[in-house]
């Protein structure tokens, strides 16, 4: 009985397998007929049917990979030109207001007016007398930064024509500075040094108008008598000397060349200034040194000299020299000044006469919005005549009604004698608005 049941245990098992292999269908025709000749078992058919599967479904992967990664890469560039499409379909406004910011940047707009009322008498032996409202000044200055080290700078400048042609008493516009400013790394004594090249400041006009801000009442001394002007085709080199004052000297006195121990300027020009083309090939020097001996002491004071040799601007090349002597005391509630001219000739080269004068500035500033001006200038335009000289007397009251001496008002008297009898004084009583950013 025992044995019976071990033969039908055993029976049962043969056909377990047998079964378990028979489910697994051999497909493949070769591996079938291997089989069959008894090449292969059953069982290594599967296996080898098994290993085939695998790496049909490995090679079904990698295809679906690629043809993913494909079609990301289609879906981008579908997008891209989406992107494309919708950029072009925006205002073209709208499209270059980043390209427009970026050009501001670092661009600067500022105006400068002097716009008068006057009543007076001209004289000079002609005795006539006027009352007319005018516009003195008119600038308009553009400027902008295109790196640390460069900027550049453009001004026109309103000008009223006085010639005999149809365009007489025309408000005309004409260049008074284009130059190109390189700025240099302070090196030695040399604080904030910089180059200007093209239509530049001559190295004086620019200074004494940061001392005495009253440009907007009439010229300075030298040019008031026809010496020279401020502006001229050539290159400046401008330079504060030993670092600059310190910020409470410059916020409540003077912030313009603050240079600890002073400033300097000097160059090279064509010698017509700004408003003549130059009739001659000579080259005139011209060079300012401004010393600040006590800026611990006495941080106002300031010793200045100007040296100009050249030829004037016309094609005889007269001599043209000069020699001036400037010595300045800044407070924050009085300015004062004082100079001596020596020299010969003029820009101009009208003449090679040997020249000179003085003359004398103050200004009382009691509060900020109010301040009294004074001045008096001596002239003697030709040192080999007698009784041809001329004196100045200025007096004036200035309302700064925003920022001081930037936004004002001022009304002045300006009366000049001359010693030539037969010459009528010069009479003026004048109101002016000057605008200024």
């Amino acid at each position: 009985m025992e044995r019976k049941l071990l033969f039908f245990v055993f029976s049962l098992c043969v056909l377990l397998l047998t079964g378990v292999t028979d489910a697994t269908e051999i497909t493949n025709p070769i591996l079938k007929k291997l089989v069959e000749k008894g090449v292969l078992t059953s069982e290594e058919a599967i296996s080898v049917i098994n290993e085939m599967e695998k790496e049909e479904a490995d090679r079904k992967k990698l295809i679906e990979e690629k043809i993913d990664k494909k079609t990301t890469e289609q879906e981008k560039l579908v997008e891209e030109k989406i992107d494309k499409k919708i950029t072009e379909a925006i205002p073209s406004d709208e499209k270059d207001s980043g390209d427009m910011v970026k050009a501001f940047k670092g661009f600067k707009l500022g105006f400068l007016w002097y716009i008068s009322y006057q009543n007076g008498e001209n004289g000079k032996g002609l005795g006539e007398d006027y009352n007319r409202f005018a516009i003195k000044r008119g600038y308009i200055n553009i400027s902008k930064e295109f790196t640390p080290w460069f900027s550049a700078r453009i001004t026109p400048d309103v000008n009223q024509m006085t010639d005999d042609g149809n365009f007489d008493g025309s408000w005309t516009v004409r260049l008074k500075y284009l130059y190109g400013q390189f700025n240099l790394p302070d090196f030695a004594f040399f604080t904030k040094p910089y180059i200007e090249f093209g239509i530049v400041h001559m190295p004086w006009l620019d200074y004494e108008e940061h001392v005495n801000f009253y440009r907007c009442q009439d010229t300075m001394f030298l040019e008031r008598n026809e010496t020279f002007n401020s502006a001229d085709m050539g290159v400046t080199f401008v330079s504060l000397l030993g670092g600059t004052m310190d910020e409470d000297y410059q916020h409540k006195v003077n912030h313009y060349y603050p240079g600890r121990y002073g400033s300097m300027s000097f160059g090279i020009y064509n010698g017509g200034g700004y408003h003549a083309h130059e009739k001659n090939e000579n080259k005139v020097l011209e060079g300012r040194l401004t010393i600040r001996p006590l800026p611990d002491i006495i941080p106002g004071l300031q010793l200045s000299y100007l040296g100009i040799t050249g030829k004037g601007n016309k094609d005889t090349e007269p001599d043209w020299n000069v020699n001036l002597g400037f010595v300045s005391y800044e407070h924050e509630y009085v300015t004062l000044t004082g100079q001596y001219y020596t020299g010969k000739g003029n820009q101009k080269g009208a003449d090679e006469n040997d020249k000179d004068g003085y003359s004398f500035f103050g200004e009382i500033k009691p509060i900020k919005t109010l301040s009294v001006i004074g001045r008096y200038d001596y002239f003697d335009p030709n040192d080999d005549l007698k009784d041809d000289e001329n004196e100045r007397y200025i007096a004036g009251i200035a309302y700064h009604f925003h920022k001081q001496h930037k936004n004002m008002i001022v009304l002045d008297y300006d009366h000049v004698n001359y010693k030539d009898k037969s010459l009528k004084d010069d009479k003026r009583i004048q109101l002016t608005l000057q605008v200024a950013l």
